[in-house]
């Protein structure tokens, strides 16, 4: 695993992109992995080394998030903002064509590139996450995105992590290390704290605001994406609902779907299982 970072720019001035790299450097076949709203690169570890033996695995952390820098302004934690930061991404490790791994808010990312003209992005796979954002999703994630909670202990910050990841299934201990590890911090105090800016939050509470109460739709961006399209659904999932997922196999790109017994929103991608179909769809 390599760290570097790529210098990106918004309305607020220029901002530091911090990514991790897995495989051969000069791989010409690069797969990018784009994480939900409140994590971070290093949720795909497991499925970067599983993969690297063919990809040139690139995770970012998206601005605010990680190792990365905060936006001074918070109106741009954005999908427009993210879409432009992925673009510097793919011009610092030369890709001209890619494949693309996105959860949750990385997958809404992916399908922001993949429906524009000339895109990167010649396969993509969406991990729970589809032209519907259920009205409840969003609401849950207003109830903790931003709250800013320190603790104690590090044990402390990692039950709240399995408190609030408890949708994304049975994890081994070990697992849930990785999943805290990477998005937690120890403050100057001593206290520990969440690695990512409470601005994020502002975005999320104009998404419920413009709602009115409704599911956001985004079917057009969806319709527009023209590559070969994977669908990862959790079985239990509340921000991906079944209807949507049948739906997405329809229209656009089609998209074929596997659903992910016992697990609600999102797959981890932590074990073999469900990286396999991953790895049939994006190497065939």
């Amino acid at each position: 695993m390599r760290e570097s970072s790529v210098q990106c720019v918004s309305a607020g001035g220029l901002h530091r992109m911090a990514y991790t790299e897995w495989g051969d450097p000069q791989n010409d076949r690069v797969l990018i992995c784009v994480h939900g709203l409140t994590r971070c690169g290093r949720d795909f570890d497991f499925l970067a080394q599983a993969l690297s033996d063919s990809y040139r695995v690139v995770c970012p952390d998206v601005v605010g998030r990680g190792r990365s820098d905060w936006l001074k302004i918070k109106a741009l934690y954005n999908l427009p903002q993210y879409v432009a930061d992925m673009v510097t991404l793919l011009a610092r490790v030369n890709a001209r064509t890619v494949h693309w791994l996105g959860t949750s808010m990385g997958g809404l990312i992916g399908m922001g590139l993949a429906a524009q003209e000339n895109t990167p992005i010649a396969r993509l796979v969406l991990n729970d996450v589809g032209p519907v954002v259920t009205q409840v999703s969003l609401q849950r994630i207003a109830e903790y995105v931003g709250r800013a909670p320190r603790f104690d202990s590090y044990a402390e910050a990692e039950a709240m992590v399995r408190l609030l990841a408890a949708t994304f299934g049975k994890l081994s201990d070990e697992q849930w290390r990785h999943m805290t590890e990477h998005v937690v911090q120890r403050a100057a105090d001593g206290k520990f704290e969440f690695r990512y800016d409470p601005g994020i939050a502002e975005g999320v509470a104009a998404t419920l605001a413009q709602s009115g109460g409704k599911d956001v739709e985004s079917w057009p961006l969806y319709d527009a994406i023209r590559c070969p399209t994977l669908l990862l659904r959790g079985a239990q999932s509340d921000l991906l609902r079944a209807e949507t997922a049948a739906a997405m196999g329809g229209r656009g790109p089609r998209a074929h779907c596997v659903e992910i017994p016992e697990v609600g929103h999102a797959p981890a991608l932590l074990d073999a299982a469900q990286v396999a179909p991953i790895r049939e769809f994006l190497l065939a």
